[in-house]
């Protein structure tokens, strides 16, 4: 299935949405109609109940994605306006990525590069495969880095590995991604589909409440100060202890069984 680009695939497997971009001739580099899509195709998985987790990954075996296609800037990134235009709709793609209610995972196969690298910074969970390489090349192009993007880098891998990745525009081996913390795991490649299905599993048998709540407030904690909202969060966590989902995890953990989780 497509959503506003036959570049970027959906499927529903099982209790799992996932999100395949689909460009492999250009190592999935991100178009516009790509950046534009990726909103409503989260809408879609949210209004699911069905769906308990997304995964993103890229076609073929080179790469999740290779950053932006940069063979669009002439046409979409030519003058100040046409930059300014660009840039909105790659903010909202990836704001409405970090937004999801949804947990989510990046499955990380070759490059991830660039805005392929910001997409996966927008995912909750990174798995890589040893041979997959990770750069913000922002610095070889002569183009500026927006402030929310910088912060999301900065709150995972620290200041000092931030300024490597910016200022080297180098890239970086999944060995050393792992060590920056840029990265959850390093899995072979005969064995990541396992661990991504695996990881997609144990999320499906939580509590969907308690995981929006933990996800949401950790948002809110990456956001400046003046805007973290400690009221909603609070509220989040009382809905937690008003659910059904918390009366059926103390009854499941007296009658020594697993629990049967609905949100609600």
């Amino acid at each position: 299935m497509s959503h506003g680009s036959n570049k970027v695939l959906t499927e529903k497997r099982g209790l799992v949405g996932w999100i395949i971009f689909n460009q492999p001739a250009k190592r999935n580099a991100m178009s516009l109609d790509m950046w534009q899509a990726l909103p409503a195709i989260l809408d879609d998985f949210e209004s699911d109940p069905g769906i308990r987790s997304v995964v993103l990954t890229g076609a073929g075996d080179e790469a999740f994605v290779a950053g932006a296609d940069i063979s669009e800037f002439e046409t979409h990134r030519a003058t100040p306006r046409d930059v300014a235009a660009y840039e909105n709709h790659v903010d909202a793609a990836t704001h409405r990525l970090a937004a999801s209610r949804l947990p989510t995972i990046a499955r990380i196969r070759g490059f991830c590069i660039g805005g392929g690298l910001a997409i996966a910074l927008g995912c909750d969970l990174r798995i890589a495969t040893p041979q997959s390489t990770f750069a913000i090349p922002a610095a070889k192009l002569g183009l500026g880095y927006r402030h929310g993007g910088i912060r999301t880098l900065m709150g995972l891998v620290g200041p000092g590995f931030a300024r490597e990745i910016f200022f080297t525009a180098r890239q970086f081996n999944a060995e050393e991604a792992s060590q920056m913390g840029l990265i959850n795991r390093v899995v072979s490649d005969d064995k990541i589909d396992t661990l991504v299905d695996s990881y997609c599993a144990m999320i499906a048998t939580n509590a969907p409440l308690t995981i929006r709540a933990a996800k949401i407030t950790m948002n809110e904690i990456n956001k400046a100060p003046a805007e973290f909202d400690a009221e909603f969060c609070d509220r989040l966590v009382q809905e937690c202890f008003d659910s059904e989902d918390y009366t059926e995890g103390r009854r499941a953990f007296m009658e020594k069984r697993k629990p049967d989780f609905h949100g609600r």
